[in-house]
């Protein structure tokens, strides 16, 4: 079952939760860490987003963002692409 349409924030600011499958560890080492920042900082030099708050646990991420000029599903799709491969 699709989720629904995320609600469109008037600030600009979201709270972005990302997981893994059915609670998975999306991270094994310190190395997947570096990575993971390392593209979000890239993505962040692409597409213009301010970025407040970070939080990275084993299974799931926490970012507090503001998109500026590209909208939030261009900012994952570019990002979450980079990063599973």
């Amino acid at each position: 079952m699709p989720r629904a349409a995320r609600i469109k924030s008037v600030s600009g600011n979201y709270h972005i939760v990302l997981r893994g499958n059915n609670k998975q560890r999306i991270f094994e080492n310190t190395q997947d860490y570096d990575k993971f920042m390392w593209i979000l900082s890239d993505k962040q030099k692409l597409y213009k987003f301010s970025l407040f708050a970070w939080c990275l646990m084993p299974n799931h991420v926490h970012l507090l963002i503001k998109e500026k000029t590209a909208p939030l599903s261009q900012i994952f799709r570019g990002f979450g692409s980079s990063f599973v491969y």
